[in-house]
């Protein structure tokens, strides 16, 4: 895997670039996630048209989501881990807290299904995450040990959500976002 970029290939937009409304923006979720404006906010509405088109539908995954916050938490990490994305593992790991992983769920979540303690419901969005991350595409087995714990709309979530946070990671390692 290639290293993390050290600096900002695209650095954090000031009010100025990104308007006062992003600006605003920027800095309430960043409270809400306990940290300052967080960079990638500031970042991606460099792209201001595109940011609140972005925004709506990530909002609309994470905290929007049908998924309970501990799995989609639990998601968002191993697709982090996979991909490499460090500024999408730190943010995560604090909200994963807050969603109630304890720091040994969310170390292991480093190792998958290779850790022991898995439900047989986290095994299942582990295993669904792997082979969508792997192979592009859930496979049977997976696909029915999913479906035993989600509904339809569950799970066409659950692949709207992992290859969303897949994309964000490819962004942000290819912008060079800056942990907070």
């Amino acid at each position: 895997m290639t290293p993390p970029l050290e600096r900002p290939r695209i650095p954090p937009g000031t009010r100025r670039e990104i308007g006062v409304v992003n600006s605003l923006i920027a800095r309430l979720l960043g409270r809400v996630a306990g940290t300052g404006p967080p960079n990638v906010f500031t970042t991606l509405a460099r792209n201001r048209r595109l940011f609140w088109r972005w925004l709506v539908f990530a909002g609309g995954l994470m905290p929007g989501g049908r998924l309970p916050r501990a799995d989609t938490e639990l998601i968002i990490l191993r697709v982090a881990h996979l991909c490499g994305c460090d500024y999408e593992w730190e943010h995560h790991v604090r909200l994963g807290r807050r969603a109630g992983l304890t720091p040994e769920a969310i170390e292991d979540v480093r190792r998958g299904l290779a850790a022991p303690g898995w439900s047989p419901r986290q095994a299942a969005l582990l295993r669904g995450a792997d082979e969508l991350h792997a192979e592009r595409r859930i496979g049977d087995a997976a696909w029915s040990a999913l479906g035993a714990h989600l509904d339809e709309r569950e799970l066409i979530e659950f692949c709207l959500l992992v290859g969303h946070y897949e994309m964000l990671a490819m962004t942000l390692n290819s912008l060079g976002v800056q942990p907070d």
